[in-house]
């Protein structure tokens, strides 16, 4: 089984999925502490969205030279067996944002 770490983007698989959640396979960055990454068999995960709607709780990200956002509203925790592939990984100046927005978050 794989073992992701803090700001790894993975394919990951979200059906079925309900109501305004997040759905189909998409990258999704992990947000989850390694220490609990390693010993858990869940991750907490983020979606990343390439239609920026500048939603409250949203942080604008480079994917891939790609602009998107990371859905923070969106957290979930999830089975590592829905991982389908590590895609790569979010660069360190994206990685202080993200962690300033889900401290924000939950503040």
């Amino acid at each position: 089984m794989v073992t992701p770490r803090r700001f790894d983007v993975f394919l990951v698989k979200l059906d079925p999925a309900r109501g305004a959640e997040m759905q189909k396979t998409r990258p999704c960055v992990v947000v989850s502490p390694n220490e609990s990454n390693t010993m858990l068999r869940t991750v907490v995960i983020a979606p990343l969205t390439s239609k920026p709607r500048s939603y409250p709780g949203r942080v604008g990200v480079m994917f891939q030279r790609q602009a998107g956002e990371l859905a923070t509203d969106q957290l979930r925790a999830v089975d590592k067996t829905r991982l389908i592939r590590k895609v790569g990984a979010i660069e360190a100046a994206d990685q202080a944002r993200i962690s300033a927005a889900l401290v924000e978050f939950f503040s």
